[in-house]
């Protein structure tokens, strides 16, 4: 059997081929969207195994063309390559480097991942969820400019936050913007309302798309206490199908949720695991702080873990210190007695 790394950029597509051993055999670099790989490979060998690196904006039309063709691929993390780029004879930066390092990384990790059934829902939820996190900014944005022209026009003017997201507000803006000479500031700032207008209709929609997705992918997710239809379909975007993960500890470890030992010598402890997805990991956060606060069995659960002896930073009891002793003052340090203030005369 051989594996195939491959190197994926937007004009060209870059394949080596290794042995078992990890020993190149050939190489090939061919235009993007292509489909002279699966023909250079066939003359190689029959078992084959397609490595690609993990470039989710690159690679979903290879993947789509391979699997078509029923050939075998996994995918390769980026930072799965680094080692074996550093331990790899040629130095310096190629094409042809990094697809021999994804192939070498396929080689030495036994378990990664591969295309799932499903993948296409859950590929359609995080555009959609993309695309609001980057319409919310833009509306952000926008009502940060409007605010600052507002004020210009007349510093009295009081704007609640997060009021500029409301149509009512929105509208009472619009008015007195209206009633006021039509210079080029108040034409910006008009503008401005309408295109918040426009923004908070699109959001709108597609939270309502987004909770209908939701619904009928993972219903359960929606009955979770602090999960919202925006932030189920954050969970669902980010985790995939969840069938590639085997374990759950996989799944926390992914996340970023699982604590890291920090132990030395007679101090054992762990600490926040600060890798992982952390789209997903500030997903599992607002759950849980929504709990927190307003679910009664998360209340008690905290209480619980907080008598004995555990706080909200610290998975692990505070360590039982002994007081130090005093140490003794050295006799340098000790206050001298002035004798001749103490004598009378």
């Amino acid at each position: 059997m051989i594996v195939i790394g491959v190197d994926v950029h937007k004009q060209s597509v870059t394949a080596v081929a290794v042995d078992e051993a990890g020993r190149m055999l050939d190489e090939r670099t061919v235009p993007a969207g292509s489909d002279d790989l699966v023909g250079w490979a066939a003359k190689l060998d029959v078992e084959r195994l397609w490595a690609i690196e993990d470039c989710r904006l690159l690679t979903p039309w290879l993947e789509r063309q391979l699997l078509g063709l029923g050939e075998e691929l996994v995918r390769v993390s980026p930072k799965l390559t680094v080692p074996e780029r550093r331990a790899a004879r040629t130095r310096g930066k190629s094409d042809p480097i990094d697809a021999l390092a994804v192939a070498r990384a396929a080689l030495r990790e036994p378990d990664l991942p591969r295309p799932q059934p499903g993948e296409q829902v859950h590929r359609e939820i995080k555009l959609l969820v993309d695309h609001r996190d980057d319409l919310v900014d833009e509306r952000r944005r926008t009502q940060q400019r409007l605010r600052w022209h507002l004020h210009e026009l007349d510093p009295t003017l009081v704007v609640p936050l997060r009021r500029l997201d409301r149509a009512s507000h929105l509208e009472r803006v619009g008015r007195w913007l209206a009633r006021r000479e039509q210079d080029v500031q108040v034409r910006i700032a008009r503008e401005l309302v309408g295109r918040c207008r426009s923004l908070s209709r699109t959001i709108d929609e597609l939270n309502q798309e987004l909770q209908e997705r939701a619904a009928a992918v993972a219903p359960a997710l929606l009955e979770l206490p602090g999960c919202g239809a925006v932030t189920a379909a954050k969970l669902l975007a980010e985790i995939g199908p969840i069938s590639r993960f085997k374990t759950d500890a996989q799944l926390a470890r992914h996340s970023g949720v699982a604590p890291l030992q920090a132990s030395s010598g007679r101090v054992q402890r762990h600490r926040l695991d600060r890798g992982g997805n952390r789209q997903l990991n500030a997903a599992l956060y607002r759950i849980a702080i929504t709990q927190s606060r307003y679910h009664p069995a998360a209340r008690a659960y905290l209480e619980r873990k907080q008598a004995e002896g555990k706080t909200r930073r610290r998975s692990d009891p505070l360590p039982q210190t002994t007081p130090r002793p005093h140490r003794l003052q050295h006799p340098k340090s000790e206050p001298r007695l002035d004798i001749g203030a103490s004598v009378s005369v």
